[in-house]
């Protein structure tokens, strides 16, 4: 329905959720109330880490934190080095920023630089995508790897943790490593996509903006990992497990950002709130398809098809997490969408994961992986890349949809030599 018909991926998860439970035997009077709750099980849970940390991502960049952050990148690493403050530029800009926000946001930063220095584009450029490409696939608070935190009961500072860990090497293959033998591919950026920058003054402090962008990352792992220091039945386990819930954290974070980059250098808080409300917009689209797939996965449970899924899964001798990978991966081919391609694959590898004890956090990086490999033409960053950059569809082929390929199967090799080890 998607990538055929077109129709919208919301309304397409709503549209075969029913349909599957007509066809499976769901009583008519029950599937309704079926939909409804796998909505609202997964909104639940979801509403306030995305919102929140689509609000604060529009902060950081309209503030001015995400191009003073990369200029401290520039300054730091310098002409010889710059591809490497491209990547560390987009990976703590892509920790709280959604993925298509930060796309638009940050290529005009790299244009900068490629006028600035007269380098090649595709060289400079995509290192720093494929950091927000993997950021988007394999870190919470990002929409997908979120979701599938809630719907595999991982844990949300753990998958973070793990996620930096696989993440990296992912990074440093498909961007810096990769990009070296693209040097040929002449791009043409188009000089309309450049942005206004702001002037230096108007910029914040690189430590306001290094923090705040980072703020995230470090309340949930430090809310992960201070539990194992305390004694059994210690009077701040509570304490710490609320502080440490991902959605007090981003409320938490979301609150200092207002104060850091917002009130403290003069903004009214009219015009913040303001913001806020754009930036809801931006996932609003986001927010409806993952309800959606909510959906899907709740009539899947209640006809049994999830068990039945599970049972044919067990014999076929292929490892889960690599199951998971590659069952994203096939859906990723032909609906486009990483997220959606992600929260498919929740509801049909979600039973399999029991039988077999598989660590849920790594099951939430599999499929994550998964699902950034092979972006084509349907897949809306491929147009993105290919339009900003003046690409032909050729070059585009060897450029982006083939970064993303190298992501995703870095992904999986990290992934399974994290399953090795632990």
């Amino acid at each position: 329905m998607i990538s055929v018909f077109k129709i919208n991926a919301f309304l397409s998860f709503l549209i075969v959720s029913i349909i599957a439970g007509i066809s499976l035997g769901l009583p008519l009077s029950k599937i309704a109330g079926a939909i409804e709750k796998g909505m609202g099980d997964v909104l639940g849970s979801l509403v306030i880490i995305i919102t929140t940390g689509a609000m604060l991502g529009k902060l950081v960049a309209e503030s001015g934190a995400a191009q003073k952050i990369a200029e401290v990148m520039m300054t730091t690493f310098g002409k010889k080095h710059i591809q490497w403050a491209m990547v560390i530029t987009g990976f703590i800009i892509g920790i709280p920023l959604y993925y298509g926000i930060g796309f638009v946001l940050m290529v005009p930063l790299i244009f900068s630089v490629v006028y600035r220095y007269k380098l090649n584009a595709i060289y400079i450029g995509l290192p720093m995508l494929a950091a927000l490409s993997v950021t988007h696939g394999f870190l919470p608070p990002h929409p997908s790897p979120a979701a599938l935190v809630v719907q595999f009961e991982a844990n949300m500072g753990l998958t973070l943790f793990y996620g930096m860990i696989v993440a990296i090497p992912a990074i440093v293959v498909g961007g810096p490593i990769f990009a070296k033998s693209l040097k040929h591919i002449e791009a043409k950026p188009l000089a309309s996509f450049r942005t206004k920058e702001l002037p230096e003054e108007a910029l914040p402090g690189r430590w306001v903006s290094l923090f705040t962008a980072l703020l995230p990352v470090l309340l949930l792992a430090f809310a992960s990992f201070l539990p194992l220091t305390l004694p059994p039945g210690s009077a701040l386990g509570p304490v710490i497990s609320f502080i440490g819930n991902p959605s007090i954290v981003m409320l938490t974070v979301l609150m200092i950002a207002t104060y850091l980059l917002g009130i403290r250098r003069g903004q009214k808080m009219n015009d913040i709130m303001a913001l806020y409300t754009e930036a809801v917009k931006d996932v609003a689209m986001i927010l409806l398809i993952i309800t959606g797939s909510g959906a899907l996965k709740e009539i899947l449970v209640q006809t049994g098809v999830s068990v039945e899924i599970a049972s044919y899964l067990k014999g076929i001798s292929i490892e889960p997490l690599f199951l998971g990978w590659l069952i994203a991966a096939l859906i990723r081919f032909a609906v486009g969408s990483a997220t959606v391609a992600g929260l498919t694959t929740a509801g049909i590898i979600f039973p399999l994961m029991a039988g077999a004890h598989t660590d849920p956090n790594l099951m939430v990086l599999a499929v994550g992986a998964g699902s950034l490999m092979f972006s084509h033409v349907n897949d809306s960053g491929f147009w993105l890349f290919k339009e900003y950059f003046n690409l032909s569809l050729r070059d585009t082929f060897r450029s982006w949809a083939l970064m993303e390929t190298i992501v995703g199967v870095m992904g999986l090799i990290g992934v399974l030599i994290l399953h090795a080890l632990l």
